[in-house]
């Protein structure tokens, strides 16, 4: 009887546009007895003012390098002024 498997990873870590945001892009594998028979995406971005507590160390690791104190404020401010 064959065995099927299903394996998620983050295939792809992305940043993008002038607030630094990060987009992560996750594979879902499924292989019978070891070979791939069927690979889904779903993508999800973070954005310098999420909560990053629930993204993997890597994500976590890439959104504590770029977004700093002054990716924050221009977000911010960016937001502010989308609302007026």
């Amino acid at each position: 009887m064959a065995t099927l498997t299903e394996e998620t990873v983050q295939d792809k870590i992305e940043v993008v546009g002038d607030f630094k945001h990060v987009q992560v892009r996750t594979a879902t594998v499924i292989k019978r007895d070891g070979t791939e028979i069927s690979r889904g995406y779903s993508r999800h971005v973070v954005a310098p003012n999420d909560d990053i507590s629930g993204e993997s160390t890597e994500v976590q690791a890439i959104c504590n390098a770029i977004h700093t104190d002054a990716v924050k404020a221009a977000y911010a401010a960016h937001l502010e002024a989308q609302e007026v």
